[in-house]
Parts: structure tokens; sequence; C-alpha cells
């Protein structure tokens, strides 16, 4: 007698395989470029909001340094005004991720999610991932638009690094924060308002203008708000003028994340959609 002979794997056996491994679901890392892979196409598909992302803080700039740099001041306030620029670009940018997260949780997409074998909390991390990416783009055609219109920073490599390094831990803090209003907002309207209100942090800073010009009771706050010491820090490491608050500007930072990520871990579980 001849030993059976084994039959060879069959296509129907890898589709067999294929859909087991698929049941036991994606992993976190797995889920999380899916999902920022999502947003950056959400991003793409979105030309109206991409270009105003990056064309409005451009628009701002002129206006600051062609329109009222001369009567502020009339040497060097381009790169015065810079640090300041980029960082209401990042806000602008990031304060996106309210209305897209709101959207997810009043639209249907996280009823959806829920039912899949996916890590549903990396939805969050694929828009704060988005974010990131989307806003240091605009950040350097931002930078870029500067360069054109005058702006010369005295900066070596460590300068730079620490300004962008600033940057990006600013984006993530704000995201981090605008996907928590996202969460809790009863609308997307609604979302987009709270954010528009975080947005005017910069105006009331020496982003623009000098600290010293303002009114005594509204210097301190300008001082020790997040965007007083990391505009600061950032003009300091660009241009070396004025003084550095690094401490401070890294403690704001990491104190907006750990409380975002707070918030988020307690409120994603008991969200609904609605």
């Amino acid at each position: 007698m001849t030993a059976p002979r084994r039959s060879a794997p069959t296509a129907t056996d890898g589709s067999a395989h294929r859909a087991a491994a698929d049941h036991r679901g994606a992993g976190p890392l797995r889920s999380s470029g899916v999902f920022i892979r999502r947003s950056l196409l959400h991003s793409l598909r979105d030309g109206e909001g991409l270009i105003m992302a990056i064309a409005l803080p451009v628009l701002l700039m002129l206006v600051f340094t062609l329109i009222f740099g001369g009567a502020i001041k009339p040497q060097g306030y381009i790169d015065f005004v810079v640090p300041g620029v980029i960082l209401v670009c990042a806000g602008f940018g990031a304060s996106s991720v309210a209305v897209a997260v709101n959207r997810d949780f009043t639209l249907g997409a996280m009823r959806r999610f829920r039912t899949m074998p996916v890590s549903v909390p990396t939805v969050l991390v694929g828009h704060i991932v988005a974010s990131l990416i989307r806003n240091l783009l605009a950040t350097a055609i931002v930078i870029g638009a500067a360069f054109a219109l005058g702006f010369r920073p005295s900066a070596g490599l460590a300068g730079w690094g620490a300004a962008l390094g600033l940057v990006a831990l600013w984006i993530l803090a704000i995201t981090a924060l605008f996907a928590f209003v996202g969460m809790i907002a009863s609308s997307p309207e609604a979302a987009n308002g709270y954010g528009f209100a975080l947005l005017f942090l910069p105006y009331l800073s020496s982003a623009f203008v000098p600290v010293d010009t303002m009114p005594v009771w509204l210097r301190g706050f300008a001082e020790h708000q997040p965007v007083g010491p990391l505009v600061d820090t950032i003009r300091w490491a660009l241009t070396g003028a004025g003084a550095p608050h690094g401490l401070a500007a890294l403690a704001w930072c990491l104190g907006i994340i750990a409380v975002s990520a707070v918030l988020i871990a307690w409120r994603f579980p008991r969200s609904a959609d609605r």
C-alpha cells in the first residue's frame, strides 16, 4: 500500500486562514495606522479647509508685517512676529480636530467602529497624529512665506531644532485638548465655536506686540498664559531676541497633554453615539 498523499493547501484554506486572522482583530499599532491614513485622506478631500489652514496665517502675517508692522515696530518686525504667526497657524489647524472628532461621534462613525475588531480609542490617535503631520507641513509653508517677506533668523541647527520641537509639542497639546472638546460638544458647530475661543490666546500674549505696551491688569495674564512663554522661547531660539522661558513652555505643553489624556480616558468609555 502506498501512503496517502497529503493534499496541497488550496485557495480556500488560505482564505480561511486570513479570515481567522482578521477575526482576531487589528492591534493598537495597526489600527492606529489605519485611522491616521483615514484622517489624512479626509484632509486631502477637504481641499477648502486645507487651503484655509495655510492661507489664513500667511494672510495674517502679510497684514501685520505690511500694514501694521511699521506702526508697531518700524525695524525688524518680521523677525518679531513670525513665531506668533506660527503658533496661530498651529492653533487654527488643530481646531479642525474638534469638528472631525465630533462628527465621528454624532454622525454614526463611532457606532460602526465599535462593532469592528479594532482598538476603538485609536480613532483619536489617528486624528491627533494626522493633525501633527498637517500642521508641521503648514508650519513649513508659513516659514517659507516668511523668508520671502524678509525673515532672517540667526538660529543654527540647535536653535531650529528647539523651536520646531516646541512647535510640535504645542501642536500635540492643543490637538489633544481639541479632541476632548470634540467629544463633549453637542454638535460640530458647537465644537467649532469652542475651538474658536481658544484661538484668541496668541493675541493676548507677546506674539504680536511687546507685553510692556499692554495695560498692567492684562500684562500679568499675557505673561503667564500658555502662549506667552512659548512664543518668547521660540523667538529667542530663532532670533536670539528677548529671554527664553523654556521650562515654563515645556511645563504648559506637557501639562495640557497630561490633563487632556486624563479627560479623554475618563470620557471615552462614557461617550455614546448621539
